[in-house]
């Protein structure tokens, strides 16, 4: 990690995108997002704007991607968020918020002309970018930072809802406990072109049908975590998301070491989920040498 007093030095990795990334950087949530981010971009970790603008007198090399992170309501002023636009002018300015400010950020944006995003859905949605990216059209990515949020997920949904040529993407078993938060789940994985091979009312199936499976679980508890650890133990490789009303550092790391391959906040996005599925099938083939978890994975 960069030290927040010394500017950082100049970038090692330039094939990858360059991602700036302005405030704290450590905690459970925070901390979290920058360890996911660190294996898609080459990350470069500033404490302010000033020292960013030191860093890139240094590196000579223009971010793609301008993260202000906050890890309590009010950590960037205004004033800030103007000075990067205007030293960076070409790079996406997006601010990363914690579950202290998740309240005020389900309100509207916290400062004018800046989305700021849930700490759990960046990975995710950088997932969805990236793709973007790499088939050479600039997506969301390419709004600019007077765009209103509406425009935004119009915008994420076409880059969503296309699918590229031998794009095969893996089934996905749901389970949750109320069947119309299940219909509309099923919907929007019809929309990212996702076959849903069951639907299971409570807590998922020990031998679920998928390779992937999005649990509504509204909140985490100790039983839940439990169960987890048994379909983990009983299917080894499935790709379990869940999905809380509000998630927080502590139950994000309780679900993780349970088995599970992330957690989601309710409502969600189309982009931030099938981006969250794109990211664990991404982590599999890395992982397992596999042709991804559209393989049937291994069953006991």
């Amino acid at each position: 990690m960069t030290s927040a007093l010394t500017p950082p030095g100049p970038l090692r990795d330039v094939g990858r995108p360059c991602g700036l990334w302005l405030g704290p950087s450590t905690g459970a949530e925070l901390g979290f997002v920058c360890d996911c981010l660190r294996g898609r971009l080459e990350l470069v970790e500033c404490g302010t704007v000033a020292h960013a603008v030191a860093w890139q007198a240094t590196a000579g090399r223009q971010p793609r991607l301008v993260l202000l992170a906050a890890d309590r309501p009010g950590r960037w002023s205004l004033d800030s968020v103007v000075a990067a636009a205007r030293q960076w002018p070409l790079a996406t300015l997006l601010g990363v918020g914690t579950s202290l400010g998740e309240g005020r950020r389900r309100s509207g944006p916290v400062i004018a002309g800046l989305e700021e995003i849930a700490w759990h859905e960046l990975p995710g949605r950088l997932e969805c970018w990236l793709a973007e990216l790499a088939a050479g059209r600039a997506g969301a990515l390419a709004a600019p930072a007077t765009a209103r949020r509406e425009e935004r997920l119009l915008e994420a949904l076409d880059s969503v809802m296309t699918v590229e040529q031998g794009d095969l993407r893996a089934s996905v078993g749901l389970a949750g406990g109320r069947g119309a938060d299940l219909e509309g789940l099923a919907d929007l994985l019809a929309l990212a072109g996702r076959r849903v091979a069951g639907t299971t009312s409570g807590r998922p199936p020990l031998d679920p049908p998928a390779p992937l499976v999005v649990w509504d679980a509204v909140a985490i508890g100790p039983d839940d975590l439990a169960w987890l650890r048994m379909v983990a133990a009983n299917r080894p490789g499935v790709g379990i998301v869940l999905l809380e009303s509000f998630p927080r550092g502590d139950s994000n790391q309780a679900a993780l070491r349970a088995g599970a391959g992330a957690v989601l906040g309710r409502p969600l996005t189309l982009e931030a989920l099938e981006g969250t599925l794109r990211r664990l099938e991404r982590l599999d083939r890395e992982t397992r040498g596999l042709t991804g978890l559209g393989a049937a994975a291994p069953r006991r």
